[in-house]
């Protein structure tokens, strides 16, 4: 039941994120419930998708500036997860049952499901050129509805800047906790990896799901193709089997950077095609989390 194939076909990412969590790995990674406290911790500024209720209006009359009440909620684990937007995550080739953005949000709605099941606080940021909605991390089972009416609005758009995104959010979450990020990685690597360190620094536990289409990594085209760059819109005209065995290298070379680099820097890495079921993806995490406790 959790082939992508089947995933696909659910309407909704909540029966999705259910049928995931609930049809394999309920109750394999259980937290203790400690429950939780709410208090004022700070002020930062409003960001689009912030809760208006939140908005300080006292601040805002006294200085005309929009800042946001922040909260420090007590949990067994405060985790974020980072969604990918830029154009290259729309791709779907034909022997995919999903779009890598498709995939990333049912994963995500599944992880966010898991999270909450347990009594864990869940965030968002979805992203592109720029940061584009921020969901603070909260553990009350209401704020499943929010995170997945957010996911299931999210379209591809843009050119991807991880690196800025990662820093921003870095530099915004103050508790220790766990970073999630489900992206293509199509970006400057050194970029990208500079942006996991900072998290690391921080002390954040840091699992990135590397996701690519089965065509972006066999590369099986044969006849001469134009092929268009999803978020730039350059088109590249070329016979692919005199570049598929330099692609598959290259390409290779690519993902060893980032499971290399992530290792030194003690960031969880899995690559994902997006033909893998997810109970397989799910497991990948639950295995690496529980090494970790």
């Amino acid at each position: 039941m959790l082939d992508p194939a089947v995933v696909a076909r659910l309407d909704h990412l909540d029966v999705r994120a259910r049928l995931m969590v609930e049809g394999f790995i309920s109750g394999m990674h259980r937290s203790p419930f400690h429950g939780f406290s709410v208090e004022f911790a700070e002020h930062r500024p409003y960001m689009p998708g912030d809760p208006l209720k939140n908005l300080d209006w006292k601040v805002w009359a006294r200085s005309d500036r929009y800042l946001v009440k922040q909260y420090t909620e007590e949990t067994n684990l405060r985790c974020h997860l980072l969604l990918d937007l830029s154009g290259s995550m729309g791709f779907r080739s034909r022997r995919a049952a999903m779009s890598k953005l498709e995939y990333a949000q049912s994963l995500g709605a599944a992880l966010a499901y898991l999270m909450l099941q347990q009594q864990d606080a869940v965030g968002a940021l979805l992203f592109a050129e720029r940061p584009l909605h921020y969901v603070p991390a909260r553990a009350v089972r209401s704020h499943l509805d929010v995170l997945l009416k957010v996911f299931s609005g999210a379209e591809p758009r843009g050119r991807t800047r991880l690196g800025p995104a990662l820093h921003e959010l870095a530099e915004r979450i103050k508790r220790r906790g766990l970073v999630i990020l489900m992206s293509d990685l199509m970006d400057h690597p050194a970029e990208v990896l500079s942006g996991l360190q900072h998290f690391r620094h921080r002390g954040h536990e840091v699992v990135v799901f590397h996701i690519l289409d089965p065509d972006e990594i066999e590369f099986p085209y044969t006849d001469t193709a134009t092929f268009v760059d999803m978020e730039s819109g350059e088109r590249l005209t070329t016979e692919p089997w005199e570049i598929a065995r330099r692609y598959r290298q290259r390409l290779a070379e690519w993902t060893e950077h980032y499971r290399r680099q992530c290792q030194e820097q003690r960031v969880d890495y899995v690559r994902i095609d997006t033909r893998t079921p997810f109970d397989r993806a799910l497991l990948a995490y639950l295995e690496k989390r529980a090494r970790l406790l």
